[in-house]
């Protein structure tokens, strides 16, 4: 692909690493990174689009609306987002002002099923506790089970609600702990995967990497929740309608749990009901939980998730699933998120077909 003519006018809101923006520079893009940690206020947003910018590289934390595409109208080309989800553009108001928009799927799947299962394990072993103590200074002579005691992964049973391609990225990791798996997607397509994973598993147990057969069933929410030691959620946020997954986890599907279970969310904070969890923390519904992403981010100062009775019993992290090095960094658009927003933003101006054919194009029914 030649270098265009003309140089096109990138605005990013953020920056996204500084090797993949060279790229753009090397191609005669002229590039304005916005250097503060906290994210642009709207206002300088639109300022940035009103005055003829090409394309715009954001983040979740930015709002693309209405008022964004009708400032950069006729001169805004493409939105590129460094980000799988995209609650944050309206994708409505893309459609109708015929920008199209890119995200960054697949490049993170790794991270995030690798992320979900290692605070899985720091949630039920107690590893913050027992750093703490270590910490304070408050490590006093061994006891076989005082101060307190985690709970071991290998050989229990997970349920991984939502199959789609960290769902099942999690699974294939998860495998090596040798558990069964109870599996529930409102939507589930039957695929292969879980006849392989099956068939890993089985494997594991003929050669004796497995003292017992482990299973994989799929199941209704209410009894994959009812029978699992650990719940990891993979859903998507579907806010309305019969598949709507807003506040899935909440007072009622709580009480479900065992209450030695564990709770893991890496999908969307809104998927669960954090008023709901304090309290099932609080009252012992459910012995724990981990949890990357909140209804509100950054977490509330006054949210009910600080409250320092739960410390012990709630892991807490500032949705980084997905910062691994290579993950967000690498200029390999299959590799790497920074690779990817940047790869869009070229192949969208830079295009001469439809661009319903570009791959990380998300709103490609506005250009069919």
């Amino acid at each position: 692909m030649t270098k265009p003519q003309k140089p096109f006018r990138i605005f990013a809101t953020c920056d996204i690493g500084r090797e993949a923006l060279d790229l753009l520079r090397k191609r005669g893009y002229q590039l304005e990174v916005y250097g503060q940690l906290e994210p642009p206020p709207k206002s300088l947003i639109l300022e940035k689009v009103r005055s003829g910018i090409d394309g715009l590289i954001t983040t979740l934390r930015d709002p693309i609306d209405a008022e964004v595409f009708e400032a950069g109208k006729g001169t805004l080309k493409v939105v590129a987002q460094d980000a799988v989800g995209f609650d944050n553009i309206n994708r409505e108001d893309a459609n109708r002002y015929n920008i199209p928009f890119a995200n960054t799927a697949e490049v993170l799947t790794e991270a995030t099923a690798e992320f979900a299962l290692l605070i899985l394990g720091a949630a039920a072993r107690k590893l913050y506790p027992s750093e703490r103590l270590v910490r304070e200074n408050r490590w006093g002579a061994w006891h076989p089970y005082l101060p307190f005691l985690g709970d071991e992964v290998t050989g229990k049973t997970i349920a991984v609600i939502g199959l789609g391609r960290i769902g099942q990225a999690f699974m294939k990791k998860a495998i090596g702990f040798d558990v069964n798996f109870l599996c529930h997607d409102a939507s589930f397509v039957r695929s292969d995967f879980l006849e392989k994973a099956q068939d890993e598993m089985d494997l594991r147990h003929h050669y004796g990497f497995s003292e017992e057969s482990r299973t994989i069933r799929v199941v209704s929410l209410e009894e994959a929740l009812g029978g699992a030691d650990f719940v990891s959620l993979h859903v998507p946020l579907v806010r309305e309608g019969e598949s709507s997954t807003f506040h899935l986890i909440n007072d009622q599907t709580l009480r479900l749990m065992k209450p030695t279970a564990y709770l893991v969310n890496t999908s969307r904070g809104p998927v669960v009901d954090e008023a709901a969890l304090a309290r099932a923390l609080k009252e012992g519904v459910i012995a724990g939980a981990a949890l990357d992403v909140f209804e509100q981010e950054p977490l509330p100062a006054d949210s009910p998730l600080r409250d320092p009775e739960l410390a012990d019993r709630l892991r807490i992290f500032h949705h980084f699933a997905s910062a691994g090095r290579i993950t967000r960094l690498s200029i390999d658009p299959n590799r790497g998120m920074a690779g990817r927003t940047v790869q869009a933003l070229i192949d969208v101006l830079e295009n001469e077909g439809n661009l319903a054919d570009i791959p990380y194009v998300v709103n490609k029914e506005a250009f069919r």
